[in-house]
């Protein structure tokens, strides 16, 4: 509920990333570093059970190679679309990469020249 009415979020053809900037607590760091939280979700227009599932084990297996890349002050929601299950990886990976980093930058309005 936090993370998807924070309004930070990016949409991609295979997946959409939410975000939520978060306050680190002493629980939450492990040898000087913020444990990041991430959460998978697929709604039944995906397809059935088992083709949620195989949604979701992707997108597990994107985040577990792109985790570091992610900025720790936040915590993020993955959301599994139709395109998910077919989608090319590397272009996923890419796409990931992407949305970690225009989620990190500092909201606001550019200035005019």
């Amino acid at each position: 509920m936090r993370i998807g009415s924070s309004g930070l979020k990016r949409v991609t053809p295979a997946f959409i990333l939410q975000a939520a900037p978060r306050d680190i607590k002493r629980g939450d760091i492990d040898d000087g570093v913020a444990a990041i939280h991430v959460g998978f979700t697929c709604s039944r227009k995906v397809g059935n059970a088992v083709a949620r599932n195989r949604a979701k084990r992707r997108l597990r297996a994107l985040t577990d190679r792109l985790i570091a890349e992610a900025d720790s002050a936040f915590d993020y929601v993955l959301i599994g679309r139709t395109e998910t299950l077919t989608h090319d990886f590397a272009a996923m990976e890419k796409d990931l990469r992407a949305a970690f980093k225009k989620i990190a930058q500092p909201r606001g309005r550019e200035p005019r020249s």
